[in-house]
């Protein structure tokens, strides 16, 4: 528009219904522009704002433990995918419960029994790693 008063600046301003923002105010003579300014700061604050990177919770768990407490293991699971985290669940045999690895197997079909209607996805199917078994969830469809 060029150099016009402040008067006249703010008038044309508020005849569109925008806002005089200064841009540059230590230019000879300063500049301005008109703008919509709760718009510009919204998309400001949008583009500072990063996407949540997705983080590795862990449950640790034992062959023997009751259905009650693997309710609430499950309940943890769901709301850390719901939060959109993975989920790495730790299975620990201690001593000779290593020879009977049925049975983290089977805790670990409960566990996915307990997920059905959640959406969700398996990463890592459970593998046994030295004394531990262990499975990923993540957040997805179903």
């Amino acid at each position: 528009m060029g150099v016009v008063s402040l008067k006249e600046a703010i008038n044309i301003a508020r005849e569109r219904g925008y806002d005089l923002v200064e841009v540059a105010p230590n230019a000879n003579p300063p500049v301005c522009k008109i703008m919509d300014y709760g718009k510009y700061k919204y998309q400001l604050e949008k583009k500072t704002t990063s996407k949540k990177t997705p983080t590795v919770k862990e449950i640790k768990i034992r062959p023997q433990i009751s259905d009650h407490d693997l309710q609430l293991k499950v309940k943890h699971i769901k709301r850390f995918i719901q939060e959109g985290d993975k989920t790495r669940i730790t299975l620990f045999f201690r001593g000779r419960e290593i020879v009977h690895q049925e049975f983290g197997i089977k805790v670990f079909d409960k566990i996915k029994a307990l997920l059905i209607g959640f959406p969700h996805k398996i990463e890592q199917e459970p593998r046994l790693e030295g004394n531990n078994m262990s499975m990923i969830i993540a957040p997805g469809k179903d």
